[in-house]
């Protein structure tokens, strides 16, 4: 399929009464007034189910029998299951063995099947196609598939409904791209900002050199689990690279900080790695404009975690 606006239009049609419309909740920071997509209330507790709904309900009769493989550290896994169980297609997930213990309930609990692997040491794409190719079944990407884009640019349409005044720049919290590059389709006349963890932001990196560059391989710890991908995709890097999205970065403590702020002044519960994008903001890394809106991408964070953070 040709990725445009009007593929993501024909998506959020495909999967109306399937996925939330989730919030646009009006926020006051120091800066100024914005907007917040809250989709860390979305079924499943992140945007990814609007793209596995939108890839799955495409999938032919044999392909559903035969059942579906993905790979993810927690939401894009929750997202597919969830969406599959619903639909009736068999699920196998390939998780990192250190994946938040609430994500592998969260899948685990939609009937899906978890392969755990080490993240240092293994890779989840050979592990899933080789999955895959033993069962006949179909691989199911978190970004790096057009359905999968088109389904999550909806957030986008969302937000520019219902939104009260013109939508000027979208923050998007950024792993490989594909809730940034959706929204791109999705909201044309806005700018587009990438918020990625530090160390992680190899998308604000690729942006900025005009060519894909991985992770490096000895990228730091993160509290942003969501966002450990070390190499974004052709598709959404050619997206964003069109659209002159730009990139920044934040750190654990800017990230810790919007999670509590969220928590203290909205009642929100919010991963790290969905905070980004409000952590950015409360940083002064980006400036807060009219038309200004950030999405909260996830809310799936252990609460002890979640406790520890907002004490």
């Amino acid at each position: 399929m040709e990725l445009d606006r009007e593929g993501v239009v024909a998506a959020a049609q495909r999967i109306a009464g399937l996925v939330e419309r989730t919030p646009l909740i009006e926020a006051h920071l120091p800066g100024g007034r914005v907007w917040l997509k809250a989709e860390c209330l979305q079924t499943g507790g992140s945007f990814k189910l609007r793209g596995a709904t939108n890839r799955l309900l495409q999938l032919s009769e044999v392909e559903r029998r035969a059942g579906v493989v993905a790979f993810s550290s927690g939401n894009h896994a929750q997202g597919v299951a969830i969406a599959a169980k619903r639909l009736g297609i068999p699920a196998v997930i390939v998780m990192p063995s250190d994946a938040p213990a609430l994500k592998v309930a969260g899948t685990r609990a939609q009937a899906a099947e978890v392969v755990f692997y080490d993240r240092a040491t293994e890779d989840r794409v050979t592990i899933a196609q080789a999955l895959a190719d033993e069962r006949g079944a179909v691989l199911v990407p978190s970004f790096d598939d057009p359905h999968i884009v088109a389904g999550q640019g909806t957030a986008g349409l969302e937000l520019v409904e219902q939104c009260p005044e013109p939508v000027r720049r979208v923050l998007v919290c950024c792993g490989g791209g594909g809730l940034s590059a959706g929204i791109a389709l999705a909201v044309p006349d806005a700018e587009i900002v990438c918020v990625e963890p530090a160390g992680w932001d190899d998308m604000g990196s690729s942006l900025e050199l005009g060519r894909i560059v991985p992770v490096e391989p000895d990228a730091p710890p993160t509290l942003c689990d969501a966002l450990q991908t070390p190499r974004v995709s052709p598709i959404t890097f050619g997206i964003l690279q069109g659209r002159g999205a730009q990139g920044v970065s934040v750190s654990d403590e800017e990230v810790k900080a919007a999670v509590r702020w969220a928590w203290q002044e909205l009642q929100l519960v919010v991963e790290p790695g969905g905070s980004v994008a409000l952590a950015a903001l409360l940083a002064g890394k980006v400036p807060v404009e009219p038309g200004t809106v950030a999405a909260l991408s996830g809310g799936n964070i252990d609460p002890a975690l979640h406790a520890e953070l907002i004490g």
